[in-house]
């Protein structure tokens, strides 16, 4: 929807744009994707569906990536079959509509365990990657009955988690440690669930 200027999407659209031309030029994107979920944390690097992005693949990215993972306790997988989905390509066609930056894609792992997602990321903080952009692609609400009724409680509750998942992931003053644990025990978190 954002893709065929939905006017309910303006704000998140015009918010990626402007992202895009606040930072860097990567020099290569990570995309992980709460669209794909796999055994193992997976990696993919073409285009699918009928909207494309032809961006080029990464595979010294892909390498460093699943040495990492590996090394981590992890037993990545590659796969070249899969394409990109619209977790990669919605945000990077209007963010980077050239599609000239090397991408890839990783899996979620089955389960969606948090704190193996948690050691997933902090395996992935130590690549060695220059200018690399690493984006979590998916809403963080997806209650799809509530989403298109619009009420006033539906708008509470997600403000409110919203609210608790920016504070998390943004707050200076929470330690590492703690920020790890909020997220890891994120059911405990205002209308969670909802």
């Amino acid at each position: 929807m954002p893709l065929m200027s939905d006017t309910g999407h303006r704000d998140m659209v015009a918010t990626l744009r402007r992202i895009a031309g606040m930072i860097t030029k990567p020099s290569a994107i990570l995309v992980v994707s709460a669209l794909w979920e796999m055994p193992h944390p997976t990696l993919t690097h073409d285009a699918a569906y009928r909207i494309t992005y032809p961006a080029p693949g990464a595979p010294a990215l892909a390498d460093s990536m699943r040495w990492y993972l590996d090394h981590n306790g992890f037993g990545s997988r590659l796969d070249d079959e899969r394409g990109y989905d619209h977790g990669l390509y919605v945000p990077l066609k209007l963010m980077y509509p050239d599609a000239d930056i090397p991408c890839r894609q990783l899996s979620l792992v089955q389960g969606l365990d948090p704190a193996v997602h948690v050691r997933m990321g902090r395996a992935l903080a130590a690549l060695d990657v220059e200018n690399l952009l690493i984006v979590g692609s998916g809403f963080s609400f997806h209650n799809m009955e509530a989403f298109f009724s619009p009420s006033l409680e539906r708008t509470q509750r997600n403000d409110a988690f919203q609210t608790w998942l920016i504070d998390t992931c943004t707050d200076n003053h929470l330690s590492e440690n703690t920020r790890e644990q909020r997220l890891i025990e994120w059911e405990k978190a205002p209308y969670a669930r909802y």
